[in-house]
């Protein structure tokens, strides 16, 4: 049996979907820098969360189911 590219591209959605609503954010850390006088640098580290609606990832969710669907259905 084949897999059709459809189903491994709804399958994705659908992990990003669920993990979208689970983390409520992407988090990454932000390096900033506080002092640059010379060859002196002082930087510090920011913890930050980029903020992804729930319906975003419902609408990840819906978009992958219905790859799956289309992607399994013999032509």
């Amino acid at each position: 049996m084949r897999i059709n590219s459809l189903v491994i591209v709804g399958a994705i959605l659908i992990a990003a979907g669920a993990i979208g609503l689970f983390y409520r954010g992407i988090p990454y850390t932000s390096r900033d820098v506080i002092i640059d006088v010379g060859p002196v640098k002082a930087t510090a580290d920011t913890k930050r969360t980029w903020p992804v609606p729930p319906i975003l990832g419902g609408l990840a969710i819906a978009g992958g189911v219905v790859l799956i669907v289309m992607g399994s259905r013999k032509s």
